[in-house]
């Protein structure tokens, strides 16, 4: 290694973006052992060293009339950060996801001479599909997650590479559901359903109380159902408790920072908001019920800009629909419990068998080693600048 200090700066801006970037950041730890990282972090990124220069949570904004209400401050956000770069030049940025906050921030890096990476591709195969040129300015690299992804990049000659994602690599393809539930003190027969009703603020405010009131419900049906909800930090633990304290002081469930994972895989079926959590679900190999809500208007500019058949993960990537997707005015207790339902009482049927065989079949091809794989390509990208910036990569 060079004597100098490699300087990676990297923002995102949800739980999601927090795992990606935590795994890539250990991994580039490996290959520059002194290297800093500083940028927008969240809990997971922090654990690895990276310092934050403002809560990731301020970014965790989701819909176009949402963000319009936090624009003053984002846009300050955005301004201290480029600021900030611009006045100690990171050797590579690196956004991860968050594109709308990202790709501005990235563009303005770059056009100073700093190599810019972007991890997750924007969802530019489904709408705002122009975008794809202000990604091409903003960028030196994008590294997707999803395979379909690159080949909308090679065929505009934007450098691209397919990582797969970190974690189809963490999560097993057969996951313990047996021993996953003797952690949790569940037992074998115990009818489990997960509930996560979404990260974001706003995203529980929408969707906790038909979640709750559909578990209840169910609950008609099968009186023993024991109900987890996970929950990404404690402000959205507190958000919940206070939810249940006022509304429903008399139910019986569990609310657990984290673990999100662990109690899909114990569960039985999961209901969830559209996400990331999706695609989380579908790796745990369980059957699960996905539901959104936007403001009127956001949902009506949504209807007429977004041009993919589906919104949940495991459907997009297998271009059928695999999973029950309930937006707008679907989302109502009467449908969600007709849907869950039959997940509840038919846990071994062929149907269910085969759905997990193409979930399997998913999860391998999402299976590359991403964290190296993303490690490696922006350790690539660094060393064609290294004679410049006097810097090795360890081997």
């Amino acid at each position: 290694m060079s004597d100098k200090t490699l300087k990676i700066g990297i923002v995102a801006g949800e739980a999601s973006g927090d795992i990606l970037a935590a795994g890539l950041i250990k991994q580039l730890k490996k290959r520059f052992p002194n290297a800093t990282f500083e940028g927008i972090a969240g809990p997971k990124m922090q654990n690895q060293g990276c310092s934050s220069l403002f809560e990731m949570e301020e970014l965790s904004v989701m819909g176009l009339v949402e963000v319009l209400s936090r624009i003053r401050r984002l846009m300050f956000i955005r301004k201290t950060l480029t600021q900030h770069f611009l006045n100690n030049p990171p050797d590579v940025f690196i956004g991860v996801d968050a594109p709308d906050f990202n790709l501005n921030l990235e563009s303005k890096l770059k056009k100073r001479g700093i190599k810019t990476v972007h991890y997750v591709s924007p969802t530019v195969w489904a709408w705002r599909e122009k975008r794809i040129f202000k990604i091409a300015k903003a960028t030196n690299l994008v590294l997707s997650i999803f395979p379909f992804e690159k080949k909308v990049y090679d065929k505009h000659q934007i450098p691209c590479d397919f990582v797969g994602h970190t974690m189809a690599d963490d999560i097993d393809i057969s996951p313990d559901m047996a021993g996953t539930r003797q952690a949790l003190n569940l037992k074998d027969n115990d009818v489990v359903l997960a509930v996560l009703p979404g990260s974001r603020k706003r995203e529980v405010d929408t969707l906790l109380d038909v979640f709750i009131q559909s578990s209840l419900k169910i609950r008609q049906d099968i009186p023993d159902l024991k109900v987890l909800i996970p929950v990404v930090n404690r402000q959205r633990k507190q958000q919940v408790d206070e939810y249940l304290q006022t509304h429903l002081p008399e139910l019986d469930c569990r609310v657990v920072i984290g673990h999100a994972r662990e109690v899909m895989i114990a569960s039985d079926a999961v209901l969830l908001a559209s996400g990331t959590a999706t695609l989380e679900a579908m790796l745990c190999k369980k059957n699960m019920v996905t539901a959104y809500q936007l403001s009127p208007i956001t949902y009506q500019l949504m209807r007429w800009l977004y041009k993919a058949k589906y919104f949940a993960l495991p459907n997009v990537l297998a271009d059928q629909k695999l999973i029950p997707e309930l937006l707008q005015e679907d989302v109502s207790v009467d449908n969600i419990v007709e849907l869950l339902l039959p997940m509840l009482a038919e846990k071994n049927s062929e149907k269910q068998q085969k759905l997990i065989s193409k979930f399997e079949m998913l999860h391998q091809s999402l299976r590359q080693d991403a964290d190296v794989q993303a490690a490696n390509a922006v350790a690539n990208l660094i060393e064609n600048s290294a004679s410049n910036k006097n810097i090795e990569l360890t081997q």
